[in-house]
């Protein structure tokens, strides 16, 4: 199983993906976020020219977005700065979209998205909203056509098994492991957690701040694909949603992702200091060194072939150090 590692968009990225190809890291994923970060291809291409061999992705791009010609573009873009380290993962939007209050895109709209994403970089003519469109790049404007990337498509349930069965050259997984796993021949695992010293508690100042924005999507996906109720029954979940619940209806997302995947917002401190640090080691990859490595392991078994995992905390490079010695024990 190869160990890649993943970023919340920020400014200080892509010197943290050069940091993770001098560790060793496989590949560099980072989200497609832009309520919480600065743009994922600006940041790519700033990646790209400060690394050798890293591979790089956006993961996962969200179609609603952006025009499926401006990420063909990008893509050949990345794709002439780093040839042969390029990979493209899309979904159907997590916090890329709810987190500015819209549901998720429907799968037809996906599939669509990604047919014509990919008949732009074979270079063919391809149709979008009632257009007739195709890339015109002249040389040295983009690589020629077709331009060879891979696709990996972000799904869970039999909808999107579909689409990345037709169309996807692997799965990008999150959140939860689906039962078709054993399908795909590439399947990237984005984790979050930390590896905790021996005899160190799970809610130390490290833990909550390394371990703690992984551990906070367990109320956050909670709360938006189940519900209030799914919310309450998890440990400190009722301090939680009373944070919530003072934000007006219209405004309740801008609570409940802010920090997303970067901080603990006010509702999950709340949480957390309510006793919801002991899930910390259930809903996240957090333990000791020895712990962490089975937890691997079991992902391995299970038909994960590359580990992603997301550091947290003000130590970006120590969480990267830990967890790859961690991977990499005997």
């Amino acid at each position: 199983m190869e160990v890649s590692c993943a970023f919340p968009t920020a400014l200080d990225s892509p010197d943290n993906i050069a940091l993770a190809e001098r560790l060793g890291y496989a590949r560099a994923w980072v989200y497609d976020t832009p309520q919480q970060s600065p743009d994922v291809w600006m940041t790519l291409a700033l990646a790209a020219v400060r690394t050798e061999r890293i591979g790089l992705g956006p993961g996962v791009l969200v179609p609603s977005l952006r025009h499926p010609m401006v990420n063909a573009a990008a893509t050949a873009t990345l794709a002439a700065l780093a040839p042969g380290r390029t990979a493209v993962a899309f979904g159907t939007g997590f916090t890329g979209r709810r987190a500015m209050g819209y549901r998720a895109i429907t799968w037809s709209y996906l599939e669509a998205y990604v047919r014509v994403f990919r008949g732009l970089l074979r270079g063919e003519v391809v149709e979008w909203e009632g257009a007739q469109m195709r890339m015109l790049h002249p040389d040295g404007h983009a690589p020629a056509r077709p331009v060879e990337v891979p696709i990996l498509i972000g799904a869970l349930g039999p909808k999107g098994h579909k689409v990345a069965n037709e169309l996807g050259d692997g799965l990008f997984v999150t959140i939860q492991l689906p039962e078709f796993i054993t399908d795909y021949s590439w399947v990237p695992y984005l984790v979050w957690g930390t590896v905790l010293d021996e005899g160190e508690a799970q809610d130390s100042e490290h833990a909550r701040n390394a371990g703690g924005p992984g551990w906070a999507l367990a109320y956050h996906g909670a709360y938006e694909f189940e519900g209030p109720d799914a919310v309450r029954e998890l440990p400190g979940g009722n301090e939680w949603m009373e944070v919530v619940d003072k934000m007006p209806a219209d405004r309740r997302h801008l609570a409940v992702h802010a920090g997303h995947c970067v901080e603990l917002n006010q509702a999950d401190r709340a949480a957390w200091s309510a006793g919801g640090h002991s899930m910390l080691r259930d809903v996240t990859v957090s333990g000791t060194r020895e712990q962490v490595r089975r937890r691997l392991d079991d992902l391995a078994s299970s038909g994960v072939t590359e580990v992603v995992f997301q550091p947290c905390g003000p130590d970006t490079g120590a969480e990267l150090e830990r967890f790859l010695e961690a991977a990499s024990a005997v």
